[in-house]
């Protein structure tokens, strides 16, 4: 089959003999497959991510001197079944699938170690158990969106966003956006967004943005919100201000008061800031500039060091929350709401290339203005 690989960052097409399913696995014939943020990352910097992997437990994380198949965002069609499996779905029947693949006693991350090739490829192989069906007439563009739109869902659920909250992106290339449509899914009123590329800021507004605008504008515009706490003066003042007010009545308990004002969300609350950049310094202007009592999601990944200010994040009651992959039954639910129109990811797509368009599509989305996902059709 042919297949595109990468190695010491060069990537090629080339002939590769067609995965034989294996125990509990079934191959898929990729309909398609997504060009996805950490597959650029890999590329280059694949041996500081292998040791950080390698750090919590997963030895088998590509190196830069492996020659491996990338693509973890896929979708397909049942083409044949290893030995044990059920074979729940008819030949030719869509799937979608977790990017996670048995390897003995091993898991090992398809698309992302050498032990599981992944769907830049004709063919990709998948577990039986982690694989879903693909609700009737779903397009394979949008059906190949679940795993990154999985991430966003999982992203937004670490944020423990409202309806009522103020929802802050703060980068819109593919993962920004993909969180955006999330929010609004989720029915958030108010999400701002920023990027610096006029490009991205259109998609976002494409994607459900209420306010879209460069970063350097951000942070006096999210200052400006109801409720937003931008001083310790301000926030300790209130506080006081309060107390005055309630002690003002007679025998009232002013402590009840505040904690019931407290449970119906009706003290300072800050905005829910979701980092979606992944480079150095990014981390550290949001704790610097966001307002007081913010919950921060981080969902880019840096592959680099990068350091912050914790007294800064101390004094201002910051919450920073980590966000990583995601649950199967946030997966199946994304592949539910795309299907039923609930997440309309259209205004991701911006590109579809065969195998031998994937090197360019590689250096476009490198330094991209007006593409977000670029799909790989492995048939073109």
């Amino acid at each position: 089959m042919r297949a595109v690989t990468v190695h010491e960052g060069a990537l090629e097409v080339a002939e590769l003999p067609l995965p034989q399913p294996g125990r509990g696995q079934v191959r898929l014939r990729v309909t398609r497959a997504g060009i996805c943020g950490s597959d650029l990352h890999a590329r280059h910097h694949a041996d500081a991510t292998a040791d950080v992997a390698a750090e919590v437990g997963y030895p088998d994380f590509m190196r830069r001197e492996h020659t491996v198949v990338l693509g973890h965002e896929f979708t397909g069609t049942v083409d044949a079944y290893g030995p044990g499996c059920h074979e729940r779905w008819e030949i030719g029947q869509p799937l979608v699938a977790l990017p996670l693949l048995k390897d003995g006693d091993a898991i090992q991350m398809t698309g992302l170690s050498p032990h599981a090739p992944g769907a830049y490829a004709e063919y990709v192989l998948v577990a039986e158990d982690a694989a879903m069906p693909v609700p009737e007439g779903l397009d394979p563009d949008l059906a190949a969106l679940t795993e990154p739109l999985a991430v966003a869902r999982h992203a937004v659920n670490r944020g423990d966003v409202s309806k009522r909250d103020v929802a802050v992106v703060v980068g819109c290339g593919p993962i920004g956006l993909a969180v955006l449509l999330m929010l609004k899914a989720a029915g958030v009123r108010r999400v701002i967004a920023s990027d610096y590329s006029s490009g991205r800021r259109e998609l976002a507004t494409a994607c459900g943005a209420d306010t879209v605008v460069d970063p350097g504008q951000l942070w006096d515009l999210v200052a400006e919100e109801k409720g937003a706490v931008t001083s310790a003066t301000t926030l300790f003042g209130e506080g006081l201000d309060a107390m005055h007010q309630l002690r003002r009545v007679p025998r009232l308990p002013w402590w009840s008061v505040i904690r019931a004002a407290q449970r119906l969300g009706l003290t300072p609350r800050g905005p829910v800031v979701f980092e979606c950049v992944g480079v150095p310094g990014v981390i550290d202007d949001i704790v610097t500039h966001a307002p007081f009592l913010s919950r921060v999601v981080v969902v880019g990944v840096c592959m680099e060091p990068d350091t912050f200010r914790p007294t800064m994040a101390v004094n201002k009651e910051l919450d920073l929350r980590f966000s990583f992959c995601y649950d199967p039954v946030e997966f199946r639910e994304t592949l539910h709401l795309v299907a039923d129109g609930t997440v309309d990811p259209r205004p991701l797509v911006t590109d579809v290339v065969g195998l031998d368009g994937v090197a360019g599509a590689f250096e476009t989305l490198g330094a991209a203005d007006r593409h977000a996902k670029i799909l790989i059709d492995p048939w073109a």
